[in-house]
């Protein structure tokens, strides 16, 4: 039974993947404020302060 929890485990960090590219886009094309992408990134993944580190944006 292993497995399928690994397969739930993979489909969630695929899809963090993808909202925090998509959250690093809208705030490079300058259609969302950094503060509120910073404040959902915390909210979504305890990786957070690494990614905003190498964004730049502390």
């Amino acid at each position: 039974m292993a497995g399928i929890e690994r397969v739930r485990e993979i489909r969630r960090l695929r899809t963090r993947r993808k909202k925090t590219i998509k959250l690093i886009a809208r705030v490079k094309a300058g259609t969302m404020d950094k503060a509120e992408a910073m404040r959902k990134l915390r909210k979504m993944t305890p990786g957070a302060g690494v990614i905003i580190a190498r964004e730049g944006w502390v």
